[in-house]
This record gives C-alpha cells, sequence and structure tokens, in this order.
C-alpha cells in the first residue's frame, strides 16, 4: 500500500512511486512540487523565506526558495531523477494579512516574494511550471501524487483543486 509522506515547514523531502507527498498549512510559504514524468520520482519543498542571504541563521538549506530547490534538485537525482526532465508545480504564497493598502513593505509582501524567488530559482535551473496556486489570503494544504502528477490543492471552504 502507497505511503503519504509528510513535509513538514522548513522540510523538503523526496518521494518514490507508488507513494505520495504532503505538507500543511502553507500560508506565505510556498510548496514546490517537482516531479520526473518517466520515473514518477516527486519531491516536495515547504520553503518558509525567499533568499538565505538576507538572514544570519540560515543553515537550514529547505527553510529557503534559493538554497531549497536547489537542495532538493540534488536529492532528486541521487535518488534516479533526471534533472532535464523536472518539471513543477507550486502553491501557497498568501497575503495571510490585512494591512492597509499603503503597507507595501518587503515584511508584509512575504508570500508575494516567496513566490517571486521560487519562479526565479526554477527559471535559473531551467525547470518549467506547469501549474500554479499562488497569492491570494488564505491558506492551502497540498498532495502530491508520484503515480499520475497530480498535486491537489486543499483550502477551508473552497473547492478541491487539483493541478
Amino acid at each position: 500500500m502507497a505511503e503519504m509522506i509528510k513535509v513538514g515547514m522548513a522540510d523538503l523531502k523526496v518521494c518514490p512511486p507508488p507513494n505520495s507527498i504532503t505538507t500543511l498549512g502553507l500560508g506565505s510559504c510556498v510548496g514546490i512540487a517537482l516531479y520526473d514524468p518517466v520515473t514518477k520520482i516527486a519531491g516536495l519543498a515547504h520553503v518558509m523565506l525567499p533568499d538565505s542571504t538576507q538572514i544570519r541563521n540560515n543553515e537550514n538549506k529547505a527553510k529557503f526558495a534559493d538554497t531549497g530547490i536547489v537542495e532538493l534538485v540534488n536529492k532528486m537525482v541521487i535518488s534516479g531523477a533526471n534533472k532535464r526532465r523536472l518539471v513543477a508545480k507550486i502553491a501557497g504564497g498568501a497575503q495571510m494579512f490585512a494591512f492597509s493598502s499603503s503597507s507595501k513593505s518587503d515584511m508584509v509582501r512575504v508570500g508575494e516574494r516567496n513566490v517571486e524567488a521560487t519562479k526565479k530559482v526554477l527559471k535559473s535551473l531551467n525547470i518549467r511550471i506547469l501549474a500554479e496556486d499562488t497569492g491570494l489570503n488564505y491558506g492551502r494544504t497540498v498532495e502530491f501524487y508520484s503515480e499520475t502528477g497530480d498535486f491537489v490543492i486543499k483550502s477551508v471552504g473552497k473547492p478541491i483543486k487539483t493541478l
């Protein structure tokens, strides 16, 4: 029977078929699902912040978009995925708190900045984004199914989406 592998906040894991992989509570964080459609090896990172160079205590590579995505790709290749075949699906990056429209500081825009950093890193690695469900003002839980490549997004009070 297939296992559902859990990825915590500021964490990443690789998922061999037929298993699935999930992360809970993506608010301003971004969930990046990477997939090799031939080997069906999947990976999921739950990144909290866009840029490790802006933080002193940055040993946890999975915490940041700039280091977490690269680390996930490396772990997937070690597990048998082909880097040239990897594709991505992303979710999260919400604006979880309401502020006045004049408040556009980087601290407030963390979700938006996480999405921008994620896209920048994926582009630099030549990994195409097949689908995304990002932004807005609500949290998400995601499940990625290695057998099918389905990225299922669940949010309170919203219909379930499959990307």
